[in-house]
């Protein structure tokens, strides 16, 4: 990946608009910039959040606060907590997340 014509900037989450993204169970809510293909998101689980599909999405993400277990098609499951990230390439591994406590996530892909 190249990132090119993106000029220096700041970005206050505080101020970008919040969708929301219903899960098979809770709810996401995303604050989401574009530039260019590379999308940016500050992301938000609920407590009891589980995602309602296998996502084949590569993106690199970083637990900011809370809990996130990511399991992944082949059975195998993953629990991040503040400080910590994954990176997952496009069509490489289905993962679908989920949290019983919540968690907040900055999220790059």
């Amino acid at each position: 990946m190249q990132m090119t014509d993106i000029p220096f900037g700041i970005t206050d989450w505080s101020f970008v608009e919040v969708t929301e993204h219903k899960g098979e169970s809770g709810m996401a809510l995303w604050r989401t910039q574009q530039f260019g293909e590379i999308r940016v998101r500050m992301v938000e689980y609920s407590a009891g959040y589980l995602a309602n599909h296998w996502c084949k999405k590569g993106h690199i993400l970083l637990c900011l606060e809370g809990e996130l277990h990511t399991e992944l098609a082949d059975g195998r499951e993953f629990v991040l907590t503040p400080g910590m990230s994954y990176q997952v390439a496009d069509d490489a591994e289905p993962h679908r997340s989920y949290t019983s406590t919540g968690v907040k996530l900055f999220i790059v892909d």
